[in-house]
């Protein structure tokens, strides 16, 4: 591994390096292994998330290698660098007609892919499903058990190689329209209300205590999030510009279905 990553961050510094047959392969090699999930962009360790950025940068170079071509999934023809993935039964990956997932992406056995996207780079967790109109940007890191519903949106995040993707952790539930983008992460078994946009830099309003408390970027475990407005002043006046709103949490007491169940009737939550 230690030999990839060396020989692919060489190349990266110079592209030059494209044109020996053993920094081709290297490069080939690893998007393979993020194909069967050996490798990912980014992994939870000592309980903080972290970057392999070299394997974000073996995905820039293998764009750089790839010629445009004529590609056929069945009656689907497409033209383009980088093929779909194949041998989804032998993977235990259900994939409903017209779903695609790039080459280069992983979904472990269990999960399904409606009609939907994944790009490459993208880890897709056990158990989850990726609703239609769904989409799951390169590199984004999705948990075990989550859903993500009809048309929802999550971002890309390839460059530069040190970003962090967004993530979204085990048992998440995404609300349809949703935008997850910039490197946001989404907590442990977090609700996002219908048409939450989450970007790095949208107001994450905790409105349970008294007072209102604003972060950004990060979505505390097991909260119930739904969209809002903040007033802002404007040369021409006072306006409404969109925030998250942090309306409560899901019971601890509760076994995960019944919870989110709990948490779409106490909180009124449109999903």
């Amino acid at each position: 591994m230690q030999d990839l990553e060396r020989l692919v961050s060489e190349a990266y510094q110079d592209r030059e390096r494209l044109k020996d047959a053993d920094t081709a392969q290297a490069v080939e090699r690893v998007i393979a292994m993020l194909d069967r999930g050996v490798v990912r962009v980014a992994e939870k360790r000592g309980g903080d998330w972290h970057v392999n950025a070299w394997v974000k940068e073996a995905i820039l170079l293998y764009f750089a290698l790839r010629p445009l071509e004529p590609m056929e999934a069945g009656d689907l023809h497409f033209y383009d660098k980088i093929r779909t993935k194949s041998d989804l039964q032998a993977q235990g990956i259900r994939v409903v007609p017209p779903g695609v997932a790039r080459y280069g992406s992983f979904l472990e056995p269990g999960s399904v892919l409606m009609p939907g996207y994944v790009n490459i780079g993208a880890y897709v967790g056990a158990g989850t499903m990726v609703d239609t109109w769904a989409t799951v940007g390169s590199c984004a890191q999705i948990g075990k058990g989550v859903h993500l519903s009809g048309g929802v949106g999550i971002g890309g995040v390839l460059e530069p190689p040190s970003a962090s993707p967004v993530i979204v952790e085990d048992g998440a539930f995404i609300g349809s329209r949703c935008i997850v983008v910039e490197g946001v992460i989404v907590e442990e078994e977090a609700v996002l209300g219908a048409s939450v946009v989450l970007t790095a830099s949208t107001p994450i309003v905790d409105v349970t205590g008294a007072e209102p408390v604003i972060t950004k970027g990060r979505i505390p475990a097991r909260s119930v999030v739904i969209p809002g407005t903040l007033p802002k002043e404007f040369p021409a006046g006072t306006f409404h510009v969109p925030c998250a709103l942090l309306i409560g949490t899901r019971k601890a007491s509760t076994d995960k279905k019944t919870s989110l169940n709990d948490v779409l009737r106490t909180f009124n939550v449109q999903v």
